[in-house]
């Protein structure tokens, strides 16, 4: 059971490091450029709601898991804790990016005019 868990966590790392390997080459290119305009298919306000909309689900399934282990439907007790660690995790990184959008807009705010 512990391999297999350390399998999972190695294959996590792996795709995270090749998602990360992919949006460093990805090119992008400068505010000058885009005229103001925003790229075709990009809203940041999307994306937010979708990450927000994740990590709403990712809580709802591990609380449903967690549920099951405790009413006896379902004895996998590491899945249900690995489920609700993943849960606080997203969780954690969804406030992390708020606290930088929102120290981003804080500078910006102060900027002079």
């Amino acid at each position: 059971m512990g391999n297999e868990i350390a399998g999972l966590i190695k294959a996590d790392l792996a795709a995270l490091s090749n998602d990360a390997h992919s949006l460093a080459t990805q090119q992008v290119a400068p505010a000058a450029q885009l005229d103001g305009a925003v790229p075709s298919g990009f809203s940041f306000a999307q994306t937010m709601q979708d990450a927000v909309g994740k990590v709403n689900n990712d809580d709802r399934m591990a609380a449903e898991r967690m549920a099951d282990v405790d009413s006896g439907k379902s004895d996998d007790l590491v899945g249900a804790m690995l489920s609700s660690q993943q849960a606080s995790l997203s969780f954690s990184m969804l406030m992390q990016v708020r606290n930088k959008v929102m120290g981003a807009v804080d500078e910006l705010i102060k900027l002079p005019l």
